[in-house]
């Protein structure tokens, strides 16, 4: 890692996050901020990093990753220690890092140990904004419980199971209370765990709106795990504002979305990923069948999302050892939306997603947060979705990969 207080990048092409041209010019960047684009000499005793032509552009946003998804199996995920959840995580976090993600949103665990770890430099990663354990009706998505297992399985690492309009309050208290960027609620069944329908919305509209309720209070927002169209309506209608998934969007869901200000946040190559190495990660028969029900439907919500004027951001959503094929869904989603259109949403989009207009753009006053490819994005997005082309990361102003 190169330390210094002031580096600019020179003799680069920058693409900002937002625009459809290409800018030459260099970045500076003082104290990990952006202080100045354009024809610029380097200051003196700065770090200068020479571009060599090559496209400059936000480091990337994963707005749906999982650093404890540590195995596909909810319930493995829930009752291993967290010493070593969180070990794995960091790596996870490391790894996400070296592909050109220097921010990740984690809609499922994470806490504040591992964020103050990372943010004192014990662990090398993205910005982590996480939600903490997602909520979870008793039955719910998050419940990872088999249909026959007599047990109580209240909380854990990932989900936390919660019931009723006052524990849930108390349960959002408490995540922000510990830090949380957000705060995450399952509303629809979903594909790993065992005992719930993919379509049935989840939650009570009292319950739903409660943690509305609470999470607006503290200047924050709730993102919902939705598949069904049934279920985004559900969520949105009582103020959820991201929509996770949402692969059975429909027009009239979509349109529900728009008149909201709702976002999607796509997670296509989850799904691609367990259908291609469902064996190898040892998933379980239910979960396949799940699966091929939401798979081929994911490309055509975008589609659906895009002509009803949704705004679209991008996650990966990937578990155990399937976290190596993040890169593979901004790939996926180029078969449905320009190179433009998917670079913007796994930028600026993202960014806004998230509430960080410092992040995904490069401008004055934006985070020092960039990644530089070896190519035209725009043109060939593969300089980015293919992990093997070459690529330095910069977080903060450092050059950490």
């Amino acid at each position: 890692m190169i330390d210094s207080r002031s580096l600019t990048v020179v003799n680069a092409l920058i693409f900002d996050g937002s625009s459809p041209d290409l800018t030459p010019g260099a970045i500076e960047i003082v104290d990990g901020t952006v202080t100045a684009v354009g024809d610029l000499t380097p200051a003196a005793g700065a770090t200068v990093v020479d571009a060599g032509g090559k496209v400059v552009m936000p480091g990337l946003i994963d707005a749906h990753f999982h650093a404890y998804g540590t195995s596909l199996s909810a319930l493995e995920n829930e009752s291993v220690s967290l010493s070593y959840v969180s070990l794995v995580g960091a790596a996870r976090l490391r790894s996400a890092l070296g592909r050109g993600f220097t921010t990740v949103r984690d809609v499922a665990g994470g806490d504040i140990g591992l964020a103050n770890a990372i943010e004192r430099g014990y662990v090398v990663a993205p910005r982590y904004l996480y939600t903490g354990a997602a909520l979870s009706q008793t039955g719910g998505h998050g419940d990872a419980r088999p249909a026959d297992f007599d047990l109580c399985c209240p909380g854990g690492h990932m989900c936390e199971v919660v019931d009723g309009v006052d524990n849930l309050r108390r349960a959002v208290r408490e995540r922000f209370r510990t830090g949380a960027h957000a705060i995450k609620v399952m509303t629809s069944g979903g594909v790993v765990s065992l005992t719930d329908p993919i379509r049935i919305p989840q939650y009570s509209p009292e319950e739903l709106r409660a943690v509305v309720e609470e999470a607006g209070r503290r200047g924050s927002y709730v993102a919902a795990h939705a598949y069904s169209p049934e279920s985004i309506v559900h969520a949105v209608s009582n103020g959820v504002r991201t929509v996770e998934h949402g692969n059975l969007l429909d027009e009239g869901s979509a349109g529900v979305m728009a008149e909201h200000g709702a976002y999607l946040v796509p997670t296509l190559v989850a799904y691609d990923a367990m259908e291609r190495r469902g064996d190898e990660v040892n998933m379980s028969p239910i979960s396949k069948v799940k699966n091929k029900e939401v798979l081929d439907s994911g490309l055509r919500a975008i589609e659906v999302a895009r002509a009803a004027g949704v705004t679209i951001g991008w996650g990966s959503d990937l578990m155990g050892e399937l976290e190596d094929d993040q890169l593979r869904g901004l790939r996926l989603q180029l078969e449905v939306e320009s190179p433009l259109e998917v670079l913007r949403s796994v930028t600026s989009v993202n960014a806004e997603i998230i509430r960080r207009p410092d992040l995904g753009r490069i401008g004055v006053g934006a985070a020092g947060d960039l990644l530089l490819v070896d190519g035209n994005p725009l043109e060939d997005p593969s300089v980015v979705w293919d992990e093997s082309r070459p690529r330095t990361v910069i977080q903060r102003g450092m050059v950490v990969m």
